[in-house]
């Protein structure tokens, strides 16, 4: 595309954006520690799913000095059902290092700032030049999608190291007086315009006629992607230890799969043993604490990104030992259900708990009664 071409595109998608932006949260601040929570936010997740926890996280944790302090569960917990929780566990460490470090700023220079934990190249692209104006391009899926039709683009969006491949593409449209707007701009023409499938709205987009794929007919055949691979299985079990009114919690390792997250004990089944007795192996192994499984209370499935899950939910009894967990960590809790609002559970769980909750008041019900 030529210089005078490339002019031409920045100027109309900048008109087109102006007129037409949605009203977020995110764009009436140019505070970057609220820039930045947004974007960490919309990572993978929609903006209609992001607006809610967005507002609810700012109103607990409105300056990086207060989410610093804070302690990590609460982080969790705030952030329960927004997935992909890495991103809060590493901005709750970041936040840390800039109240240490950087005497309580966001820091506004793009190599300072790429430092900081979970900021990678698409996170300081767009913290960077929203909020400080620097000019470095943002490539999203969104503007993946832009660049592929744009240029018939034949790389696969979904690609390992596409952000690479399409890096220059974007970096030669950016408009580097106004790279804030700009960027924003092709991430919410990708959004609103330029949609996913094979019928997105040509018909409402300011620079169709600069398009290679709406001039050719070809807006259905790009992006292109590889072909997903079968998303496997897996089949868990997870206990409704119960005892004297209360059930027993476990909070997952601080790193690695829904890191910090509490739940259930239990785990994945493997081997040719029953359910029953795998549970139970599981269960003193995180715990120390010996049950016997003695009824299937529910099915849950639930689908991740890589996986989808099968869980058995079973109610287990102790069977020896004592209850205490006074030699553990602070890893575990015995709780009420009243208190599951208290600590931050992954999907599964709660998809768990309506049976586990109806189980434990039958229980209790029986308990009175006798």
């Amino acid at each position: 595309m030529s210089p005078s071409l490339i002019k031409k595109f920045q100027k109309r998608l900048l008109a087109w954006y102006h007129d037409n932006k949605r009203e977020l949260p995110w764009r009436e601040t140019q505070n970057p520690y609220h820039i930045w929570v947004s974007e960490v936010m919309l990572q993978q997740t929609q903006v209609a799913t992001v607006t809610g926890y967005f507002t609810r996280f700012i109103e607990r944790f409105p300056d990086i000095e207060t989410l610093a302090r804070a302690d990590l569960t609460d982080v969790l917990k705030l952030w329960e059902g927004l997935g992909y929780y890495s991103r809060a566990r590493h901005l709750h460490r970041a936040a840390n290092e800039v109240a240490r470090r950087h005497g309580k700023e966001v820091p506004d220079t793009p190599e300072t700032f790429r430092r900081l934990p979970g900021v990678g190249d698409y996170i300081n692209a767009a913290v960077q030049s929203i909020a400080f104006g620097h000019p470095l391009a943002v490539v999203d899926g969104n503007v993946k999608r832009v660049l592929s039709r744009l240029f018939l683009i034949d790389t696969p969006v979904n690609q390992a190291g596409a952000h690479g491949l399409f890096y220059p593409y974007a970096e030669k449209m950016l408009d580097i007086s106004d790279p804030s707007s700009f960027n924003q701009a092709m991430m919410e023409l990708g959004a609103m315009i330029c949609k996913p499938g094979a019928s997105p709205c040509c018909g409402q987009c300011p620079v169709s006629d600069l398009c290679r794929a709406s001039i050719t007919g070809k807006t259905g055949a790009f992006p292109k992607k590889t072909a997903s691979k079968k998303i496997p299985i897996k089949e868990m079990a997870a206990g409704l230890v119960f005892h004297e009114g209360r059930f027993l919690v476990i909070q997952r390792p601080s790193e690695g799969f829904l890191g910090g997250m509490w739940e259930l004990p239990g785990g994945v089944l493997e081997g040719n043993v029953s359910i029953e007795t795998a549970l139970g192996e599981r269960i003193v192994a995180q715990t120390g604490v010996q049950v016997t499984p003695i009824q299937h209370i529910a099915d849950v499935k639930h689908a991740y990104t890589h996986f989808k899950l099968k869980l058995s939910l079973y109610a287990c009894c102790l069977s020896s030992g004592s209850p205490s967990l006074e030699k553990r960590s602070g890893d575990l809790r015995w709780i009420g259900v009243g208190e599951i609002e208290s600590y931050p559970f992954h999907k599964a769980m709660h998809k768990c708990f309506p049976a586990a909750i109806a189980w434990i008041r039958r229980r209790l019900n029986t308990i009175i009664e006798e």
